[in-house]
């Protein structure tokens, strides 16, 4: 599933979601994952409606989206296109994430995380929601 990250640089994340310019995106699997690209965020109109629409729409094919923190109206704004925000808070290494969503999807993942991870893959499952 694609992970995207809020990172200045790749290595953290640092960034809050509405002012990040650039999205770090991560192929996550049980077994493996790798990094995939960089997707960066244009000027998208001036006010903050336009700005969230902007960013959720380049990340339309990430399952979840990790940030250090995110507004009410973004996080709306992802969730009702089936991307799941996650706040961390605290400035964290992207890798510890990484490793901890691997370790989780070996295990019994719960059901928002198994959703998530069926994301774009079944036309089916994606139409139930």
């Amino acid at each position: 599933m694609r992970i995207a990250f809020t990172s200045t640089t790749g290595e953290m994340i640092d960034q809050h979601f509405g002012m990040s310019t650039e999205f770090h995106i991560w192929e996550v699997g049980p077994e493996e994952a790798s990094f995939q690209e960089v997707l960066k965020v244009g000027v998208h109109g001036q006010d903050e409606e336009d700005k969230i629409a902007a960013r959720a729409n380049i990340l339309g094919g990430c399952a979840i989206v990790y940030t250090m923190a995110i507004g009410g109206p973004a996080a709306a704004k992802l969730v009702a296109q089936k991307i799941h925000p996650m706040k961390t808070t605290t400035e964290v290494p992207v890798a510890e994430i990484v490793g901890k969503l691997q370790e989780v999807l070996k295990g019994n993942p719960p059901p928002w995380l198994r959703k998530a991870m069926h994301k774009g893959t079944t036309p089916a499952f994606d139409e139930e929601d």
